[in-house]
């Protein structure tokens, strides 16, 4: 099997985090069948992005990625990329990645991670 297009890290540990991702799983049953796009628990190989200088807390506060390139995509950019490749949602990466809106998106997209990891340590989740 070829590399995936799209391997994206996030943190089951968060209940909000594990279950959108769980929804983009089922929206894109067939490219995970297919190999095209994986998602990784980075709670199981916390030191999976540390060549990019990504640390466990870094996964667990915003989302990451690598593209088929072996690029790096954080955060926003990582929600704009797998729209981009759910069924329907394509609108969606128009919306919030153009160039007018992403400034706009990416700043919204960090303060909301920001806030859900701080809830999310209030917890003791990790």
């Amino acid at each position: 099997m070829s590399k995936p297009l799209l391997t994206v890290w996030y943190n089951t540990r968060c209940p909000v985090c594990d279950a959108g991702i769980g929804r983009q799983k089922r929206r894109l049953v067939e490219a995970v069948k297919a190999g095209r796009i994986e998602f990784r628990d980075i709670n199981l190989e916390p030191a999976a992005l540390a060549g990019y200088g990504a640390a466990l807390e870094d996964i667990r506060r915003r989302l990451h990625a690598t593209d088929a390139k072996g690029r790096l995509l954080v955060g926003a950019d990582v929600a704009i990329a797998v729209w981009r490749r759910t069924p329907g949602e394509g609108w969606l990466a128009a919306l919030f990645g153009n160039p007018v809106a992403l400034p706009l998106t990416r700043f919204a997209y960090d303060r909301f991670a920001d806030l859900l990891y701080a809830w999310n340590r209030r917890k003791g989740r990790w």
